[in-house]
């Protein structure tokens, strides 16, 4: 498995895994969402598209994730490729490529990912009302420390 920057063939695995994986994070929550197809989210989308964007390759893209400065601005894994480290490696890569301490948003009912993001040093910094398709949920911005960021 190497992690390389993404290539403009890899979107079709990217929107794959996106479709696969995004109501997972949501699953937690008290209202029922419905997928958004990732061309049809154009704020997420645009969002995407000005980050800098890595693939996990292992004889095929099975996860990406996406920088644009300090946000990090997505982490999915296909969820054939779960529970083998994938995660771990690519969010690695994503807190180095930030230009200064790494923040990022997640659904505060995702305890999976609350807890991998905390391995990492991340903290709660604030929460905050939001919505996905238009069905309101409340998120957590997270931060690492400078410190962690460097280690």
């Amino acid at each position: 498995m190497i992690i390389r920057q993404a290539k403009k063939s890899d979107f079709p695995c990217i929107e794959k895994i996106y479709t696969l994986s995004k109501l997972d994070e949501l699953r937690f929550e008290s209202s029922a969402f419905k997928l958004l197809p990732l061309l049809d989210d154009k704020p997420r989308l645009n969002a995407l598209l000005e980050s800098d964007i890595l693939v996990c390759d292992d004889n095929g893209v099975i996860a990406y994730g996406a920088v644009c400065d300090a946000e990090i601005r997505g982490l999915f894994v296909h969820p054939a490729s779960r529970g083998q480290g994938v995660g771990q490696k690519l969010l690695a890569q994503l807190i180095n490529k930030a230009k200064h301490p790494a923040t990022l948003n997640i659904a505060k009912s995702n305890t999976p990912a609350r807890a991998l993001y905390e391995k990492f040093g991340f903290k709660i910094t604030e929460d905050f009302e939001t919505s996905y398709n238009g069905t309101p949920l409340t998120a957590s911005r997270m931060q690492v420390s400078a410190m962690e960021k460097s280690s």
